[in-house]
């Protein structure tokens, strides 16, 4: 049996300010985003050129409960890695997007990281692993 996680659900305010986020600032590719009734949508982004993995599924937050949860799904550990091939690049287009760096770049004994911050607060590395 072959099993994957096809899709990560992330809790958002709004689909339209969190597609131009993901997809204008981080470059993802926006794989979906069909209505589903008069205000639910399934909405699915992932960095652009994946052929295969997990994609985010962007879900607005309806409730009080998932309002709060907007941002701090993890409680306030990094939630999300995403993995690149060039580092220097990616770390130098985000910086220009705006993206918001919480430390500077380090080294590890498994690669290269630095933490960043989405547009809610959701926290993730960008890893170049070391083979």
């Amino acid at each position: 049996m072959n099993q994957s996680i096809a899709s990560i659900a992330l809790l958002v305010r709004d689909y339209d300010e969190a597609i131009a986020y993901y997809t204008h600032v981080l470059g993802f590719e926006l794989l979906e985003d069909t209505p589903l009734d008069d205000v639910k949508r399934w909405v699915r982004v992932r960095p652009a050129g994946t052929l295969k993995g997990s994609a985010l599924l962007l879900a607005r937050a309806t409730t009080p409960y998932q309002h709060e949860a907007v941002g701090n799904q993890s409680g306030g550990r990094v939630f999300l890695f995403l993995e690149t091939d060039d580092f220097d690049a990616d770390y130098k287009n985000y910086s220009a997007r705006g993206v918001k760096f919480i430390e500077h770049p380090r080294s590890e004994t498994y690669g290269r990281v630095v933490v960043f911050e989405d547009i809610y607060g959701n926290r993730w590395d960008l890893v170049e692993r070391q083979i």
